[in-house]
């Protein structure tokens, strides 16, 4: 059992003692609290509000940096199910692969990874695992640095998942999805109101998806239950939970020939046929939130997350001949391409990257809000503290084939590869990593109103994170790291009138090197990266405030990025990336029928000052250009019509000294397609994916040279909705 922390205990005993001294609820002792808790049937892409800004709802117009929120209505038309889905609708995010291996989603935001920078109702959801939509209102984006709210990480931005919240209102939602290749998917939403001030819902979802990709399957299910007790009232309790279970088919995606990806089909997967992802998360919320009064509200959040994974995975590592013999050689990888051979006479060499990972993290969060004047300025005032612990352990496990070299288990020819496990496997229990991490963060944040067009938004936070590891066999055997930072955040904000806002931010991020609770040996000494961040904007509600626009230029360093000194061969904290960019956003009503939801972003990265062979490199899996569109046309009441483009430039699969600049994937454009027919307690709607059946790589995976994972296929899925 684990015990609350010390300020979520003293919070929660304040708010019992001031109940009990209060008695009964007086007439006019507290403020009215307004909710507005019923269900929402809107049918716009254009959100009113975003959480990931202010760690409080605030208005997109106040908040100095690009934002990108996609709600539960886009999502559905899409006929998106999972967190990567749902991104595809925002610019400069593209898919990677978590060191060690693609484990879960796994994301670039402006080049810069946000592996442990995806957060859950505000707290860090630092998991590798597949994410789901079942049970989120929306997704929302907060682009560039933000250590300031959100401590260490952030550094291309943070992604935000809004859970669903119980209302004061009874439904259920029941819908079943059918779809080509196999794919079977249903979900359950059922909201039932206790009592006048308080309510429970409870989401489901179970699926077996398979894909135009062989082999490929995934099986999952979760459920996730929330308790609203005191809803509208000056305290409010709210219990939450996520409890999932995935059994998914891996996949390692393809090796690279002649600098790209090499493949016989978009289909042909290199695996075995007993390789599975199993993998557990249970994560428990609660919330305390009181109305001090009309000025003031305290809140405090604890949550307890605990993720398991049980992986048994084969990659395709590298490519061989054989020659006539039954000599295997490999290809060499060197000069500008990696040498001209006939994909006919090549071989792929498999790797086990099997592991039993178990990660958990508890954390504790308190804010005190405040909206006050002081003469004829306006505040609006976040304090909080922020505790947090985490622990992380793996077990590398080793699978060997009969006369292959240790963890490798077979040959399989590259057109045609086997899926069958080699009969004779031995198997051996490599380093059992344990890391463990403390943290804890104070900070304030204010938007300052100077008067009716001039805002300012200022905030300070200091950060202590220290970690240790223990390894059992890699080196090395036992490292600690004890960092602290200060972080700024600094936004000027000019609003001639309700429809323009036009704002100048500054902001920085830091990224100890224990983040995520691994690294290489010889890092252990260096200090954090460091990123700091200028941008400048607008944002313009157009068409009576039915449509809504967004530019934004940036320029975002990153310091002491390390690398290896050729001359002693140790790490060093040298070279920077630095990244410029414009984005460009669209988002609502072109008519009462026609709704759009789009964003183009242009990156100019580059390696600078490194010593490690890749200065004057493009980061990897930065794409210069990526535009995406949506719209969607409703012609009658009952019918809607309506599909999108995503487009990604050329990108480059890895960026080591060996492989620099060398591998490329070519661009590519997705075109999805929709028609639904609506009634008041039912919907039908069919998607197509991949309309034009286009093939394309997804995901990038950079370790063994660089490994790209082919998109799927032209895909149908047919939904069924009906809410009582």
């Amino acid at each position: 059992m684990h015990r609350m922390t010390p300020i979520a205990a003293a919070v929660l005993a304040a708010l019992s003692t001031a109940a009990l001294a209060e008695g009964p609820a007086q007439p006019g002792t507290l403020p009215t609290v307004n909710v507005s808790d019923t269900q929402d049937t809107s049918n716009d892409y254009q959100p009113a509000v975003s959480n990931v800004g202010a760690k409080t709802p605030q208005a997109l117009r106040d908040i100095p940096q690009s934002v990108n929120v996609v709600d539960k209505t886009l999502m559905q038309a899409q006929g998106a199910t999972s967190l990567v889905d749902a991104l595809r609708n925002v610019p400069g995010i593209t898919i990677g692969g978590a060191e060690g291996g693609q484990i879960g989603n796994n994301i670039n935001l402006r080049g810069f990874t946000a592996r442990t920078d995806i957060y859950l109702d505000g707290f860090r959801d630092r998991g590798q695992y597949y994410r789901d939509l079942f049970d989120l209102e929306q997704v929302e984006v907060l682009q560039g640095p933000s250590s300031m709210l959100f401590g260490r990480g952030s550094t291309g931005g943070v992604i935000n998942q809004e859970t669903k919240q119980a209302k004061l209102n009874n439904f259920v939602e029941v819908s079943g999805t059918v779809g080509t290749d196999g794919r079977v998917r249903t979900t359950f939403d059922d909201n039932t109101r206790l009592s006048d001030d308080s309510a429970v819902r409870v989401n489901v979802f179970a699926q077996d998806l398979q894909t135009t990709r062989d082999m490929l399957q995934n099986k999952d299910f979760g459920v996730a239950p929330t308790l609203r007790l005191g809803i509208g009232s000056p305290t409010e309790i709210t219990l939450s939970a996520l409890l999932q279970h995935n059994n998914d088919m891996p996949d390692y995606g393809v090796q690279s020939l002649n600098g790209h990806p090499v493949t016989p089909s978009r289909d042909t997967v290199y695996g075995f046929s007993g390789d599975s992802t199993v993998q557990d998360v249970a994560m428990l919320n609660g919330v305390v939130k009181h109305t001090l009064n009309s000025a003031w509200t305290l809140r405090n959040q604890t949550q307890f997350n605990r993720y398991t994974t049980d992986a048994q995975e084969t990659a395709p590592q590298s490519l061989y001949t054989l020659s006539s013999s039954g000599a295997y050689t490999p290809v060499v990888k060197s000069g500008p391409a990696f040498g001209n051979v006939d994909p006919a006479n090549l071989w792929v060499r498999m790797q086990s990257h099997d592991r039993d990972i178990t990660d958990t993290s508890l954390d504790n969060q308190t804010d005190l809000i405040g909206k006050f004047t002081t003469g004829s300025i306006k505040h609006e005032l976040i304090l909080g503290a922020e505790f947090g612990h985490d622990t992380y352990q793996n077990q590398s496990i080793s699978r060997t084939g009969a006369g292959m070299a240790s963890g490798y288990l077979d040959y399989v020819p590259l057109d045609n590869p086997s899926h069958a496990t080699p009969a004779t496997v031995t198997t051996t229990y490599g380093n059992l990593a344990k890391s463990s991490a403390n943290s804890m963060g104070f900070y304030g944040n204010d938007t300052i109103s100077l008067n009716d067009q001039w805002k300012f938004v200022t905030g300070l936070r200091w950060d202590k994170f220290n970690a240790e590891i223990n390894n059992t066999v890699s080196l090395p055997a036992n490292a600690v790291q004890d960092t602290s930072f200060t972080s700024l955040r600094e936004g000027l904000l000019f609003q001639p009138n309700e429809d323009q806002s036009y704002y100048l931010s500054y902001g920085t991020s830091f990224d100890p090197l224990l983040e995520q609770m691994t690294f290489t040996n010889g890092t252990q000494g260096l200090p954090p990266t460091k990123t700091r961040s200028y941008e400048a904007g607008g944002k313009w509600d157009v068409m009576n405030d039915k449509l809504s626009l967004t530019f934004a230029a940036f320029n975002e360093k990153e310091n002491n990025v390390y690398s290896v000194d050729s001359g002693t061969g140790l790490y060093i904290p040298s070279g920077n990336w630095l990244i410029k960019g414009v984005s460009l956003g669209a988002v609502g009503h072109v008519t009462d029928s026609l709704q759009i939801s789009g964003g183009y972003m242009h990156l100019d990265a580059h390696v600078f000052g490194t010593k490690d062979g890749t200065a004057g490199s493009i980061p990897a899996n930065t794409p210069q250009n990526t535009f995406n569109l949506w719209a969607t046309y409703t012609p009658v009441k009952s019918w809607e019509v309506g599909g999108g483009a995503f487009y990604v430039s050329q990108r480059f699969v890895a960026d080591s000294a060996t492989s620099r600049d060398l591998v490329s994937v070519p661009s590519y454009v997705r075109i999805d397609a929709t028609v639904a027919y609506h009634q008041p307690k039912y919907d039908i709607r069919l998607n197509i994916l991949n309309l034009t059946n286009k093939q394309y790589y997804d995901a990038l995976i950079q370790s063994d040279g660089g490994r790209s994972v082919p998109g799927i296929g032209r895909t149908a899925l047919l939904t069924g909705t009906y809410r009582f």
